[in-house]
């Protein structure tokens, strides 16, 4: 059986460069070797591109750069090769690929440019698309959509810093406690926890630094549940899990390292609890227009209403990942998933 050849994409100019190298250390591991060819193709945090021909666990601490040796430089054929090409002494390879698996998080990975880039060069495309992609990545637009949708979703204001201090008064009718987040930004970078008026403005400068806009959401009372999504014409569903945090809230040091918080898969919660997130997250999913996979984050109220969140089109996939776990819950193993997913966009 000849084997398909699936470019793996790493690394990336974006704050989340290093989760993504966990993530795709994972996704390296896992890929069904007699079915998938991997070709891992990392980008640096200055943003270049090579095609790495190293040991995988070089990647862990962009270890997989101290050899130049293992790294060719290349770029994506913009014409209809549907391949990268490799870059050697002013001259140029072409190497075919039979699809990609961005694993990249954040801007410029997450956000849909390198899925327009991958779409341009006719290269097909594990996951969300261009338009999915920069709408979840959109904190304001993907929850207008979704209330469209007839999901409730979080009291908030959005603004850029020119419009602050138009904003104000808006701002102070939410109320406290709020989160303060970059518009365009993931794994919580940049997001405070605003209880008390004169932390607002420190709150916000953070934000900015990972955005030209923000929005201040209105905390929902409760927890957070997610669930797993996989398909695109039929849909494949996870366990719902549940994110108890001890300290704080559900930022990046929870989120990676543990501390904090704590994991529940399955949520303690009834099965028809479950099976009401479950739908939700199922008409999230379609609202947005998503494809491939994707993580949808909500909240579950005291009262029992389920609140959206965001979606995470390119969720984590670390060995200790929410959305791998969700999975295997539903008795699909990482390998499984990731072997569907490659199935879905060359329709195997």
């Amino acid at each position: 059986m000849n084997r398909k050849r699936i470019a793996v994409i790493f690394g990336g100019a974006s704050p989340e460069h290093d989760v993504s190298l966990q993530s795709a250390l994972a996704v390296l591991r896992n890929l069904d070797a007699e079915k998938y060819e991997a070709v891992p193709v990392g980008i640096t945090r200055d943003g270049e591109w090579y095609l790495y021909a190293g040991p995988y666990g070089a990647l862990e601490n962009d270890g997989w750069l101290r050899d130049a040796g293992l790294l060719t430089p290349v770029t994506v054929s913009l014409g209809r090769e549907r391949g990268l090409l490799k870059l050697r002494n002013r001259a140029a390879e072409i190497l075919t690929v039979d699809a990609a698996i961005p694993v990249l998080h954040g801007r410029n990975g997450e956000d849909g440019t390198v899925q327009g880039l991958l779409e341009v060069a006719g290269i097909p495309l594990a996951g969300c698309g261009v338009l999915a992609s920069a709408v979840c990545m959109d904190k304001d637009r993907a929850h207008r959509l979704v209330s469209a949708a007839g999901v409730e979703v979080p009291r908030a204001v959005t603004f850029t810093r020119r419009e602050l201090e138009g904003a104000r008064r808006d701002i102070a009718e939410l109320g406290l406690p709020v989160y303060v987040k970059p518009l365009r930004a993931g794994s919580s970078f940049g997001i405070t926890r605003v209880t008390a008026a004169e932390e607002l403005d420190g709150a916000i400068r953070a934000a900015l630094k990972f955005d030209s806009a923000v929005t201040v959401e209105r905390e929902v009372p409760g927890f957070e549940v997610g669930c797993a999504v996989l398909g695109t014409a039929e849909l494949t569903l996870g366990r719902v899990d549940e994110v108890e945090v001890t300290t704080g809230f559900f930022g990046f040091d929870e989120k990676y390292s543990g501390r904090g918080s704590v994991i529940h898969m399955p949520a303690r919660i009834p099965p028809e609890t479950e099976r009401r997130i479950q739908d939700t997250a199922v008409r999230i999913y379609r609202a947005l227009g998503c494809s491939g996979f994707a993580r949808v984050d909500m909240f579950l109220t005291p009262e029992g209403r389920v609140v959206f969140n965001e979606v995470n089109t390119i969720p984590g996939l670390t060995a200790h990942s929410r959305y791998p776990n969700m999975m295997k819950g539903a008795g699909i193993t990482f390998t499984e998933l990731l072997t569907r997913l490659i199935g879905d966009v060359l329709d195997e």
